[in-house]
């Protein structure tokens, strides 16, 4: 089923327009606490009125500003996961399902009979007579998902489901999402700000930043070859440059002050050059000489994280340059049994020299 989504809403110090289309399949949107991802959602579902704009699914309305088109929640056949997960707190675990189905069927008996069967699906087996203020959190989710599923959705919105959730538990659930999602056959929109919940979970994504969108592109895309800054951030990436063109395939990184060759396009224009921290590499002092995307740092900083050690560099092309404060510093991501090995060959040491090669420089808009 296909989703289309163009509004635009003001709150005065915030504006959200977004533009996108969800074409089956899982789209994740994907940005920082605040950008506007749960705010679209509740526009999709009816619950927020956008000032202008358009929302079809498949052909059907559900908001058109000049045709004064505005379909009720309860019309759109939506279903919306919210972060709390919003249960009935006074109802049982069999109450708050069948209250989720009794406006679509009628028939006691029926919708009994669906309960039953939803409660086996979601292994909400023995918790029927439950609260949700005695449910865990996981019990909790499985039940929101259960009554979101008896409505029989065309459209499901899921807003950082696992937000609330311990890490062995998120993991666990996570697979079980997946699963039903494999089985639902419309869109689903994911919101996050992870963006490993988005890879794994996700066919395509749609970054959001300070209430824009950008187009949906491939999962993959993001990760390989982002386009902007905005999007590279959210991917992942820590190293950042200012940056100009220094002739054909070339580029020069105004806070480090080098000029690297880089492979690949480049948007039009563009603005800065972004490199992964695992995708730097440490070079021997005796080899460094000639070396094309090479250049020399100071060693700010080495913390050992629980599985790797990070190296924080200052390029000394940077020194005397007005360089941005957070782009002046490098940051440097390798094995413990790699950094050990190379201190043993460099000893010690204040300066680095490091390698980058031209494919994995991703140049920015």
């Amino acid at each position: 089923m296909s989703l289309y989504v163009d509004i635009k809403k003001n709150l005065g110090s915030f504006v959200l327009e977004t533009k996108f289309e969800a074409d089956g399949g899982v789209t994740g949107i994907l940005g920082a606490s605040g950008c506007g991802k749960s705010m679209t959602l509740r526009c999709i579902a009816g619950i927020l009125k956008p000032d202008a704009g358009r929302i079809e699914l498949d052909g059907r309305v559900f908001f058109d500003s000049e045709k004064k088109i505005n379909l009720k929640p309860q019309q759109r056949h939506v279903g919306l996961l919210f972060q709390n997960y919003a249960l009935f707190p006074n109802m049982t675990v069999w109450q708050n399902l069948m209250a989720a189905l009794l406006p679509y069927e009628k028939e006691k008996s029926r919708a009994a009979s669906s309960v039953r069967l939803v409660i086996k699906k979601f292994a909400l087996d023995g918790l029927e007579k439950r609260k949700p203020g005695q449910l865990s959190g996981g019990q909790q989710q499985r039940v929101a998902l259960a009554r979101i599923f008896l409505s029989k959705p065309q459209v499901l919105l899921l807003d950082e489901p696992f937000s609330a959730l311990d890490d062995f538990l998120k993991w666990k659930l996570e697979l079980e999402l997946s699963d039903l999602l494999e089985e639902f056959s419309g869109s689903t929109l994911f919101v996050s700000h992870s963006r490993e919940e988005i890879y794994r979970l996700c066919d395509r994504v749609c970054v959001m930043e300070q209430g824009k969108s950008s187009p949906v592109i491939p999962i993959k895309q993001l990760f390989e070859t982002p386009v902007s800054r905005a999007a590279a951030v959210l991917s992942g990436c820590k190293n950042y440059s200012r940056a100009c063109p220094a002739g054909e395939g070339r580029v020069y990184a105004q806070d480090w002050g080098v000029t690297l060759e880089y492979e690949g396009d480049a948007p039009e224009p563009f603005h800065y050059i972004g490199v992964r921290s695992h995708y730097i590499y440490p070079v021997l002092s005796k080899d460094a000489a000639g070396k094309k995307n090479t250049f020399c740092c100071e060693i700010m900083r080495v913390v050992e994280d629980v599985f790797s050690i990070v190296i924080l560099l200052q390029p000394k092309g940077a020194e005397g340059l007005e360089a941005e404060e957070e782009n002046r510093k490098i940051r440097v991501e390798m094995t413990k049994e790699a950094w050990k090995e190379f201190c043993r060959r460099e000893g010690t040491q204040k300066e680095m020299w490091i390698w980058i090669e031209g494919r994995d420089i991703m140049v920015l808009a």
